[in-house]
């Protein structure tokens, strides 16, 4: 660590912790409601279990994109975060304005509107707290001492994140209307600028882990903004096929939609070339793991599956089935949950200054919350694949055809399970770091100071804890 005001990021990373065992809470929840077990109906209904769990998903991601901007963007600015007291009210509002929303839900205040259920009041809170962060990154990078692609990537990605935030509160009478612009929110946030914010994060991960030369990593850097531009954008038109637009967003999204694809198969290809390139043996194992892992998955999950069935041939049958959940479990998993996890297994050494680089938790978190994860997403694949032969092309009543692949939940709960015995490991590895302190700051970067240069055959030994 080599800024003192690093250690805000620890606290944004606690929080991260906390809001994801929440999420998974409440995903058990649904799931035992899904297979008969709703005891907890007359206090949390599906429906305040389901809006808890999507929101709980954005906010805890978006408390670690900040958090992760926050570690990233001094070192990237050569200077010290502009204020940290800032940051750290901002934190602080934005967890008081996160535990009214999901207690809001309880209660049916709500806007009913699916990924943007957050009251509008509670909207406009939102929008102070989001600029209050970008108020302190802008100025961070604006008075730091070097500017680079890395950091203006990641900074524009949580710009333009703030920005498409607003068209989701313009009051609409009209339902199609209202989705058209919804979608502005939902899809060119998680299929567009938080790709950026991905590839900013992915880029500083990849100089720090592989060594290779800064240049090389930020010349691959403008070719994945160019693709998701390219595709990210016009793609929003995969969500307007039968919601009441014209048909030329049947084209429009079906082409633009399945060209997604290239800009997580560039993702996946740019870590996995710029690890072949590799300078450096790096001792912090688990933070490549999770990063290769965030690469290759999030082109599975989001790249391969939400290209099979992007097409509007195929999206009429398949649209608002569990095939989109399979889609979008293994999809926010593999491009945004894993890059999180990446950037805390990274920083974490460095702020602490404990070399926990490499021992048997960090390893089984990392495999079982894989394995459940696509355990998971195939369980939901089957259910997908039945509901949508039952429902939509055999006509049976929806509520028949629930139960009928009530079977595939007991599948997916139990897959559940290892991946919540995987994070459970992560989290506990995290707190065993402790709290980020001075001697970290004092002392040789403890990363650096043991990465022998390159060397392929050559085991490195870590210290385990």
């Amino acid at each position: 660590m080599k800024y003192k005001s690093q250690k805000v990021a620890y606290w944004f990373f606690v929080s991260c912790m906390a809001l994801l065992a929440l999420q998974i809470i409440y995903g058990f929840i649904m799931g035992f409601a899904r297979i008969g077990y709703d005891v907890l109906h007359d206090w949390v209904p599906f429906n305040a279990a389901r809006a808890t769990h999507t929101n709980l998903l954005v906010v805890w991601l978006l408390t670690g994109f900040m958090g992760a901007a926050h570690y990233i963007i001094p070192e990237e600015s050569q200077r010290e975060i502009w204020s940290v007291k800032l940051a750290y009210v901002q934190l602080i509002s934005l967890l008081v304005v996160g535990v009214i929303a999901i207690g809001g839900f309880h209660f049916n205040w709500w806007e009913g509107r699916k990924f943007l259920e957050i009251p509008r009041p509670l909207d406009y809170l939102v929008v102070v707290n989001v600029l209050a962060f970008l108020f302190n990154i802008l100025m961070t990078v604006w008075k730091g001492n070097r500017f680079t692609t890395t950091s203006i990537v990641l900074t524009m990605g949580l710009l333009f994140a703030a920005l498409l935030y607003l068209p989701g509160m313009i009051w609409f009478d009209n339902q199609t209307v209202d989705s058209f612009f919804r979608w502005y929110v939902v899809h060119l946030w998680v299929e567009g600028v938080w790709e950026l914010i991905m590839g900013g994060i992915l880029a500083y991960l990849l100089i720090k882990i592989t060594g290779v030369d800064r240049e090389v990593i930020e010349k691959w850097l403008y070719v994945i903004v160019g693709l998701t531009f390219l595709s990210g954008i016009l793609g929003t038109g995969h969500h307007y096929y039968y919601i009441g637009t014209p048909s030329y967003w049947l084209w429009i999204g079906g082409i633009f939609g399945f060209l997604e694809i290239f800009a997580f198969l560039g993702m996946a290809v740019f870590a996995v070339v710029m690890y072949s390139k590799s300078g450096r043996n790096h001792p912090n194992k688990l933070a490549l793991f999770w990063t290769l892992g965030c690469a290759i998955t999030s082109f599975i999950g989001a790249g391969l599956l939400g290209a099979a069935h992007t097409l509007p041939q195929v999206n009429m049958y398949t649209h608002g089935t569990l095939v989109t959940a399979m889609h979008g479990h293994l999809a926010f998993w593999g491009a945004y949950a894993m890059l999180v996890l990446a950037i805390i297994a990274y920083a974490m050494p460095l702020m602490t200054g404990r070399k926990i680089y490499y021992n048997k938790i960090g390893i089984f978190a990392f495999w079982l919350s894989n394995i459940g994860m696509f355990g998971m997403t195939a369980a939901l694949a089957v259910a997908g694949v039945a509901q949508v032969y039952l429902e939509r092309i055999m006509g049976m009543d929806f509520l028949v055809v629930q139960k009928e692949v009530e079977i595939h939940f007991v599948v997916m709960l139990i897959c559940a399970a290892i991946f919540t015995t995987g994070i459970t490991l992560y989290i506990i590895n995290f707190f065993k770091y402790g709290k980020p302190n001075e001697e970290a700051l004092e002392g040789p970067d403890p990363i650096e100071s043991d990465t022998p240069k390159k060397s392929f055959n050559s085991d490195v030994e870590v210290a385990t804890v």
